[in-house]
């Protein structure tokens, strides 16, 4: 089973945005180290928690640091930008590390509405419009738009792997249409709708070349440690920063940042909190790394996936990497039993 990671570059309290992005690069690095195959950064605007708001800018310097993993934006949202535009990064990514880059691609916001119509009065246009705007930067991906008057420089060959990633049968039914890799956002979703999505991928799939097949990769939140208590207390850092951001709505506020473990012990809840934290524990995966990888091989096999990526939020970089190593380590032992 192939295993990824997914990050956000979250800035934890009393770090720095720069401490996060140095964070992300040394996590890719610690990835391709420990046998990961990809490497994601998400893309986040005007939200002062995460650092990454151009991944492709981030994706160029960990390319330069790493040999080996696969790199990319998890995802790109794609009705900000002209296709064309982002063809020429990721194929200018693809000539810099070659056979690694991957172009995720979304339509959410990714973030406030002040920063949507910052980004692109068009947006919503654009949302309207995105089968065609995807069918056009496929075009110009694969270079077989058969426009011989526009030429692009440099094209990458092999061209930038092109995932979408969504949690919606209409999302699910484009990728299919356009012969897209497909990846679902179960961190995300109402985890029931996975296999009616995953099942209208797969039917409505038109290989866009010879020999190509459907490709399906799960996103999961997770926190693996030496004990299930302590993957609790790391993954309950997570959960306050959403309750804190969620009574300082609209405001800028030191609860943008990722508390810490110990501050997310002494944050006193409501009743209703409370709840709201327990029903999205029992969304997230978290425990020693055997449980973690048992669970993760039940999805696999659930959803019939070809991957799975990881995303772990944690105040400390340190933490972070022991959950990726753990559950490594839990995965290569049962390979090997």
């Amino acid at each position: 089973m192939k295993l990824g990671i997914l990050d956000q570059a979250p800035i934890s309290k009393g770090s720095t945005a720069s401490d996060a992005l140095q964070n992300a690069i040394r996590l890719a690095m610690e990835g391709e180290r420990l046998g990961y195959s990809r490497f994601w950064l998400a893309e986040h605007h005007a939200m002062t928690g995460f650092a990454s708001s151009t991944p492709e800018v981030t994706l160029a310097a960990i390319g330069s640091r790493t040999e080996e993993i696969r790199i990319g934006s998890g995802a790109t949202l794609i009705p900000y930008y002209s296709p064309y535009k982002v063809a020429e990064n990721y194929h200018t990514l693809g000539t810099l590390f070659p056979r690694r880059v991957d172009l995720g691609l979304g339509r959410a916001p990714g973030g406030p509405a002040e920063a949507t119509e910052a980004l692109n009065k068009e947006y919503l246009k654009n949302v309207y419009a995105n089968e065609e705007r995807v069918s056009e930067l496929m075009g110009y991906i694969h270079h077989d738009n058969h426009d011989n008057k526009l030429k692009m420089s440099p094209l990458a060959d092999p061209p930038p792997e092109v995932w979408m990633l969504g949690t919606s049968v209409k999302s699910a039914e484009l990728a299919g249409k356009l012969g897209i890799n497909y990846c679902f956002g179960y961190f995300m979703s109402n985890a029931g709708d996975m296999q009616e999505v995953l099942d209208t991928y797969r039917y409505n799939f038109k290989p866009r070349s010879e020999g190509q097949k459907p490709l399906v990769m799960v996103t999961v939140t997770a926190f693996v440690a030496k004990s299930d208590e302590q993957a609790r207390d790391i993954a309950m850092s997570t959960l306050i920063w959403g309750i804190e951001k969620e009574r300082s709505f609209g405001e800028s506020s030191e609860n943008d940042s990722l508390p810490s473990v110990e501050g997310a012990k002494n944050f006193e809840l409501t009743a209703e909190e409370q709840e709201n934290v327990e029903k999205r524990l029992d969304n997230m995966l978290t425990g020693t790394g055997d449980e973690v990888a048992s669970r993760l091989r039940d999805l696999a096999r659930e959803a019939q996936a070809d991957e799975i990526m990881i995303s772990t939020n944690t105040y400390s970089i340190e933490d972070k990497i022991k959950s990726f190593e753990l559950l490594k380590e839990a995965f290569e032992k049962r390979e090997m039993n």
